[in-house]
């Protein structure tokens, strides 16, 4: 009978593999490489974690500094914002999110999986697929909050999301964070006359 995996070494061995991932990529990552940077073997990788692109999954999911989990901690603790002002505010906040030293150098890495999993869907596709539905749901939930019925809330989310990922994606190839945030911004104005409408069409439903 096979001996169970050790969870301390198993969480262990993702940290370092997420480091090493964002370290050198994904366009050329080999298993027997990294693995022997790590100093183990691709044998005991692959005891662990089966396969290579499940591993590289595991490991870009555990980062604790995301953005989407920041998300889930404010609105655990405050609720979802009950007008327009709060949930300008609570975008802002999660821009603020993206906007580090740290997200900046992991950046790259989601996009090179996002068109890596365009070029090659059964790889990396179910993984960004699962990451957009986590931040729809999430600003479905706050749009839930001003009173929107679901299929609308949803409609709402998805349009912000789509807007905002297409934002962070073009500093990665221009540098330019300022301008990404002032675009943003941009977007809010554009876009919180509607939350208030919606709001006060909800309010008096």
């Amino acid at each position: 009978m096979p001996r169970p995996a050790d969870p301390a070494k198993r969480r262990e061995l993702l940290d370092r593999v997420r480091a090493y991932v964002l370290q050198n990529g994904l366009s050329d990552l080999s298993l027997r490489p990294m693995a022997r940077s790590l100093g183990t073997s691709d044998r005991m990788l692959l005891y662990y974690f089966g396969t290579k692109d499940r591993l590289i999954s595991e490991a870009l999911a555990i980062d604790e500094r995301r953005p989407l989990l920041r998300g889930r901690e404010v609105l655990a603790v405050v609720g979802p914002p009950k007008d327009a002002v709060g949930l300008r505010r609570f975008l802002e906040e999660l821009w603020q999110q993206f906007d580090t030293p740290d997200l900046h150098a992991a950046l790259p890495l989601y996009f090179e999986m996002m068109t890596t999993s365009l070029l090659h869907p059964d790889r990396y596709g179910p993984l960004m697929r699962d990451l957009l539905a986590e931040w729809t749901d999430l600003i479905t939930t706050v749009f839930s909050g001003l009173g929107l019925p679901e299929a609308r809330a949803r409609r709402e989310a998805t349009l912000l999301v789509d807007a905002v990922f297409g934002l962070v994606c073009a500093p990665l190839a221009t540098g330019d964070w300022d301008q990404a945030a002032t675009a943003f911004r941009l977007l809010l104005d554009r876009l919180e006359p509607g939350w208030r409408t919606t709001h006060e069409e909800a309010r008096d439903a």
